[in-house]
């Protein structure tokens, strides 16, 4: 049995555009985050871990079909498609861009007051850049037709993936195996930086 026009299956929640609500939410994290680093506070990892998976999911999460926009537009029109608006209804890519200018900002910041090295905001700043450049990285490799499938991509993502899996692996290992009171933590921001990246590429 079809749904009706208007079911509450179909109703955004708070009535605004789908991905609104992640929008702010996102928004919110990123700004309890922010605030932390500028006022030297400590930064539940919670805070952070949320952060990094919001961020992974906003520049990772794509159509599972790519169309040309005159063909996304009628199929629309002819009702194949439901029509979508931006989150917040504000420009496409406003969120994304937002995010990204409030990390340089605050980079930019931290770098006047001399505070850029501090471990919580190179920590932070380094995990937000792997998931933005390898985002990037997959935008400019599909525009230029890079990612269409061939014995060359295809290596070189296997080879891609063994060597971030690798490095995941032994910081993981290292970790297991060293005790308490030696820590690895260059060695955790290189493996999770890798990491957040291959998602980002992928």
């Amino acid at each position: 049995m079809l749904e009706q026009e208007g079911s509450p299956d179909h109703w955004p929640p708070l009535g605004l555009p789908a991905g609104s609500v992640r929008a702010l939410m996102t928004l919110i994290v990123v700004a309890v985050v922010t605030q932390g680093i500028v006022r030297s506070q400590p930064v539940d990892p919670l805070w952070t871990e949320t952060l990094l998976i919001a961020l992974a999911w906003y520049f990772t999460a794509r159509r599972f079909l790519a169309l040309p926009p005159d063909l996304l537009v009628r199929l629309q029109q002819e009702g194949h498609i439901e029509q979508e608006h931006n989150p917040l209804y504000l420009p496409r890519h406003s969120i994304r861009v937002l995010i990204v200018v409030n990390f340089c900002g605050l980079a930019w910041w931290l770098q006047q007051e001399g505070r850029l090295q501090e471990p919580a905001a190179v920590s932070l700043l380094v995990m937000v850049a792997a998931v933005v450049f390898g985002s990037l990285i997959r935008g400019i490799a599909i525009r230029l037709g890079l990612r269409k499938q061939s014995r060359w991509s295809s290596r070189w993502g296997d080879l891609r993936a063994l060597a971030v899996l690798g490095t995941v692996v032994a910081a993981a290992g290292m970790r297991l195996l060293m005790q308490e009171n030696h820590p690895l933590p260059e060695i955790d921001r290189v493996a999770l930086a890798l990491m957040l990246f291959y998602f980002g590429a992928r």
